[in-house]
């Protein structure tokens, strides 16, 4: 999950002393992104992400927030979207997670080149999608969900294209 995750890439990576920054992407609904900004936030009420695997409504002892730079918290509605269109490009099927970290990549690319930088941004496709074939796959389950992905569809087919979101 989000916690144990982070917590031994940035151990390893801060151990080593490695010129790399640790940015963990996390569902809107997930209370990661809350806690490593305000260490007092511990817990949040309310409903939970759409995406398997990923984000909790309590702060487990495994996340280590002193490890990671940044967190980008992503909706379900563009974490399915990305989820879609990788697997469309692949070929083959990932699940929510990925499409989450792929989210997040798109917008740390778009930002980084923005600003004139340069450098890898690595990530991990980490969940395969064909559990998901009735839900995150299934048009009709997301119009019955009230999810219309379409539009972030469409950004991120821009951004495999062209290099960046269109804003």
């Amino acid at each position: 999950g989000t916690g144990g995750t982070s917590a031994t890439i940035g151990r390893y990576a801060r151990y080593n002393r490695f010129p790399t920054r640790i940015c963990v992407a996390d569902p809107e609904a997930s209370v990661f992104h809350r806690h490593w900004a305000d260490r007092a936030v511990t817990r949040i009420d309310g409903p939970g992400s759409l995406i398997e695997g990923i984000g909790r409504p309590q702060a487990e002892p495994s996340f280590l927030p002193d490890v990671v730079d940044r967190m980008i918290a992503v909706s379900d509605t563009h974490s399915i979207a990305a989820a879609r269109v990788v697997s469309r490009r692949l070929g083959r099927l990932c699940g929510g997670s990925t499409g989450t970290n792929v989210w997040a990549c798109a917008l740390l690319a778009t930002e980084m080149a923005a600003a004139g930088g340069q450098g890898s941004i690595v990530s991990i496709l980490c969940d395969d999608g064909e559990r998901y074939r009735s839900t995150i796959f299934d048009d009709a389950w997301l119009k019955r969900a009230g999810i219309d992905t379409a539009a972030a569809e469409a950004a991120l087919d821009c951004f495999f294209d062209c290099g960046r979101l269109p804003q």
